[in-house]
């Protein structure tokens, strides 16, 4: 799923997808003034909800319609098809929902155009969710989905141990190595494989000990810090301790879902939409789950911030239409009908807090705190390359091939020469 990068959307565009013209009927033609027919282009939307909100555009908007042009689902395929398409100019693209790592890799090479932001209501968006659109200080997208990870725990397991969720490390590790057991299960699911989701996690685990991969705008390491060392040594420990199974390290989102949900395991860290599936018919801990923010270091910890925004192509012919049709999805209305229909976690702030929402999405006020106290991902054009130096170095601590001090002090190497930061 590579969390942080799913933007689930709807299928759209088979013939871009094998590589041939756009038909006839999508003709490009407009006004000079940047109004006219555009595109948005997006991953698969599994929920089917898009189609509909481009279709109320559409009605109003007779010479300036939207079509919505899918590519494949996975995340870098996505990335891959976008760069492709900027790289050679097109103008094929005029609106980019984009996964929230990228707006730094897009925006330094001059694929999107900065955006005004007092044409969108970006006060009132939970604040958090405005900065992974921003790069060197400037607005180049509106954010649109967001999402952060939470704790899930067997609500029913430890109110049988009369204990409430844990707030710290040490809480975390001393309910799943002690309490866990005692009730036949595991103790904590994370998503440990190397990929993108053990850069989300172990980032969470360095931000919730007060560091940080990157700083200065994703200009300079600051991995190789007291803070950093400290997450890596917990995450290791879990491992050594035996609380993180060994088989949580081949974990992505789905593998640790579904381990959870067959009532393997005490605690679990996923993002929101596994709330509904472990409430769902047929599975087996269902009315029995709690959420809680991810614990930290000495109190509540932060999670990373996932999620996509909206950006206009810098080769877009009608890029005014483009700026009102973001305007239009990231309205008030529309962001409503991202939760209710698309199940995916909004931006306005008013939403977390409608009462009839939260008896719908019961974890809303939990997702509203670690939305709040989350971050975005490391700011960087070459966001990629260090994720994958991050994945490398971690799961090897993991694993127990290096130490978590060796780990550390070869990741700081790693990103120093990604960015040339001597």
């Amino acid at each position: 799923m590579r969390w942080l990068r799913v933007t689930h959307w709807l299928v759209a565009g088979l013939l871009l997808l094998s590589g041939c013209a756009l038909p006839a009927s999508w003709a490009r033609a407009g006004g000079a003034d940047g109004t006219g027919p555009v595109t948005l282009v997006t991953g698969r939307d599994l929920t089917g909800y898009m189609q509909g909100r481009l279709a109320v555009w559409n009605a109003a908007h007779p010479d300036q319609k939207a079509t919505l042009i899918q590519l494949p689902p996975a995340a870098d395929d996505v990335r891959a098809q976008m760069i492709s398409n900027l790289q050679a100019k097109s103008d094929r693209y005029d609106v980019l929902n984009m996964d929230v790592a990228w707006t730094a890799e897009f925006a330094s090479a001059g694929w999107i155009t900065p955006l005004d932001g007092q044409g969108f209501p970006l006060d009132k968006f939970l604040k958090p969710v405005v900065d992974t659109a921003t790069y060197r200080k400037r607005l180049y997208a509106v954010p649109y989905v967001t999402n952060a990870g939470m704790l899930y725990y067997r609500k029913d397991v430890l109110d049988r141990a009369h204990l409430p969720p844990p707030r710290t490390w040490a809480e975390l590790a001393s309910d799943a190595r002690t309490v866990a057991p005692r009730y036949g299960l595991k103790g904590y699911a994370g998503q440990l494989l190397p990929y993108e989701g053990l850069t989300v996690n172990y980032a969470e685990a360095v931000q919730s000990a007060g560091g940080a991969i990157l700083s200065d705008e994703g200009r300079k390491v600051a991995v190789d810090s007291p803070a950093a060392l400290r997450a890596l040594d917990f995450l290791v420990n879990g491992v050594r301790q035996g609380w993180i199974p060994r088989e949580s390290l081949t974990f992505t989102e789905e593998e640790s879902r579904r381990a959870f949900e067959d009532g393997g395991y005490l605690f679990m860290r996923n993002w929101p939409y596994a709330y509904g599936l472990a409430e769902a018919k047929g599975s087996k801990v269902a009315g029995k789950i709690g959420v809680a923010p991810l614990p930290g270091a000495d109190g509540p910890g932060s999670s990373s911030l996932g999620g996509s925004n909206l950006a206009v192509s810098s080769y877009s012919r009608h890029q005014k239409t483009a700026r009102a049709l973001i305007r239009y999805l990231t309205g008030l209305d529309n962001e409503r009908q991202v939760l209710e229909q698309g199940s995916l976690p909004p931006v306005w702030a008013q939403l977390y807090t409608d009462s009839a929402l939260i008896k719908r999405f019961p974890y809303l006020p939990v997702l509203r705190q670690s939305i709040l106290s989350a971050r975005p991902r490391p700011k960087s054009p070459e966001y990629d390359q260090v994720s994958l130096a991050v994945a490398g170095e971690v799961h090897d601590a993991l694993t127990l091939r290096r130490s978590p001090a060796a780990a550390t002090a070869a990741l700081a190497q790693d990103l120093k020469a990604i960015l040339r930061d001597p």
